[in-house]
């Protein structure tokens, strides 16, 4: 990185954190305000960053997806039996782009064809839970959070190789899921801005697992100061 970069990744953590909550307060208490929207467009893009700096440094790839997957798994359950829903959340959808992760490196390594056999049913499966399975469900709610292109995200930014090409295929991303989702996703463009500036370090404080724990915990607090108002009025 250059002498300019001074964000750690902990520093892009607190910030997604922050935009994320700000984003979902938009969602459930004050729907009128968009720029609470707008400013919520900033935390997927720097998580997706981040789940890929993940794949490339954790020690325990199995661990880092079964986490992941896990985390994914309770909450959907409770999603279901709180409000039978079958939206999939980002969790969802972070493991999705981990499992291509894996399996594309795996491609890059092996090179031969039982790899790239395993990488292109892998894309295939994944494009079909994001993209076919909406049409076959339409009848539910079923979606994957952020959709096809949100999933691909990660993928991008692992596959560069250098980090200008990291903010170059980001910002592709970011055009091609603006353009499939439209309305205020092109404001994640402006992720661009503080990516650009990480210094590829983690930061002092190991806050390897604050997301997993942050975001169940804020929904729940969210949904009661709802509750507690719809029930006020």
């Amino acid at each position: 990185m250059n002498n300019r970069s001074f964000l750690t990744g902990n520093q892009l953590k607190i910030l997604a954190l922050i935009s994320m909550t700000i984003d979902h307060i938009g969602v459930q208490l004050l729907p009128q305000l968009q720029i609470l929207r707008i400013i919520g467009r900033l935390a997927f893009p720097i998580f997706a960053f981040m789940i890929a700096e993940g794949c490339r440094y954790t020690k325990n790839r199995r661990k880092y997806l079964l986490l992941m997957a896990g985390m994914a798994l309770i909450l959907q359950i409770v999603y279901f039996i709180a409000m039978k829903s079958l939206y999939q959340c980002v969790f969802v959808t972070f493991s999705l782009g981990i499992c291509l992760i894996y399996t594309f490196d795996y491609m890059c390594n092996k090179r031969d064809f039982f790899s790239s056999a395993l990488f292109a049913v892998c894309f295939a499966t994944v494009y079909f839970i994001c993209s076919c399975l909406p049409d076959i469900l339409n009848n539910t709610d079923y979606e994957i959070d952020y959709g096809f292109f949100g999933v691909l995200l990660p993928l991008y930014v692992y596959a560069a190789k250098t980090n200008t090409q990291k903010l170059i295929f980001m910002a592709v991303g970011l055009v091609l899921l603006a353009i499939n989702n439209g309305g205020n996703q092109w404001f994640s463009l402006i992720t661009l801005i503080p990516l650009a500036l990480y210094n590829g370090k983690r930061g002092k404080m190991n806050m390897k697992y604050l997301f997993y724990i942050y975001y169940p915990v804020h929904l729940v607090i969210i949904y009661i100061i709802s509750f507690l108002v719809e029930t006020a009025y």
